[in-house]
């Protein structure tokens, strides 16, 4: 087999192509023979060891897949060779093959493509427990979207869509205005690359002008740094803020306001959510999939690289260059 292999913290560019000897699944695991893998932000920051999850070198990164069962290890039950599954890996999804828990893979409708697979799970997954579990987003409520234009930004303009809510998308540039409308946003934003004081002040004033004076009920920031606090001051009462990520930086939000807008700030931990919870997230997935059958949601893939080429896609999403999801896949 090979992988994408991290020897040592660094950048996209320290991964190294690497030949392996071939995985063997052990008691209760499946091995995966590895067709795509989605790309996301924390497999930039895993092989820098600056991600919660820190597993020992050398791994590979690549925390979601998609591919066939090639081999059933010792009391697997419920599985075949054959079977199209998806999975979380936590890490070593840049490979060619894969041992994974039989208990992480999630069988996929015949009609749905590898590659869609791949970049399914992660981005849905979060953005729909974000809105629906820890945000309880109700039909007729607005919701802004920051960091729209990435994989997890779009699940969550499409997800806020179909749970009946509008939708104004923030983004960094016209390009990525575009696409936010193609995937249904009512309006869109376009924020400057940095904000100075001056500047977060007119950034929440043209969101207050999109969401009217009542301000936004929800704000998923994905985002973070200078672009959350002129978010949470744009809020309506008892609005709900969902911190996603911060690939801006991690804001410093003074306290007093939530307090003058009676909202919340909610954390959006969907990795742990998954562990505590795993019946709710098994009732969040059938209600994604079928989402997904009724043509409601659909990954927005933008480019396609072999896995070989990870370090290329990961520099697009570590400079967030990327428009909706990038995908891996073996040839």
């Amino acid at each position: 087999m090979k992988a994408m292999m991290s020897n040592e913290p660094g950048g996209p560019q320290t991964l190294v192509w690497s030949d392996l000897q071939d995985p063997v699944p052990g008691k209760g695991e499946l091995l995966i023979e590895i067709k795509a893998a989605g790309v996301n932000f924390p497999d930039t920051l895993i092989i820098q060891d600056l991600y919660q999850m820190k597993p020992p070198r050398p791994f590979a990164p690549g925390g979601e897949i998609a591919g066939v069962v090639a081999a059933l290890g010792e009391g697997v039950e419920g599985f075949s060779i054959g079977d199209r599954i998806l999975a979380l890996t936590g890490h070593g999804g840049f490979a060619t093959h894969l041992c994974i828990d039989a208990g992480r893979a999630i069988k996929i409708p015949d009609a749905m493509p590898f590659e869609d697979a791949a970049c399914f799970i992660f981005t849905y997954g979060t953005s729909y427990h974000a809105l629906k579990d820890r945000a309880h987003l109700k039909p007729g409520e607005s919701l802004l979207v920051l960091g729209a234009a990435g994989g997890v930004g779009i699940a969550a303009i499409e997800l806020g869509k179909a749970m009946g809510a509008e939708v104004i998308a923030a983004v960094s540039s016209d390009d990525k205005a575009a696409f936010c409308r193609e995937a249904g946003a009512d309006k869109t934003l376009v924020y400057k690359r940095s904000l100075d004081k001056v500047e977060q002040k007119e950034f929440s004033s043209q969101i207050k002008a999109l969401s009217g004076k009542d301000g936004v009920n929800v704000v998923y920031d994905s985002v973070g740094g200078a672009y959350s606090e002129p978010a949470l001051r744009s809020m309506a009462w008892e609005g709900r803020f969902l911190v996603v990520g911060f690939p801006a930086g991690i804001a410093q939000i003074p306290m007093n306001l939530p307090l003058l807008k009676g909202c919340d700030i909610v954390g959006v931990f969907w990795g742990a959510s998954v562990y505590r919870d795993p019946k709710g997230h098994a009732a969040n997935m059938a209600e994604l999939f079928s989402l997904y059958e009724k043509g409601a949601i659909k990954p927005r893939i933008s480019e396609i690289f072999l896995m070989q080429d990870a370090g290329k896609a990961l520099e697009l999403v570590q400079d967030r260059k990327a428009l909706g999801k990038i995908v891996l896949h073996n040839e």
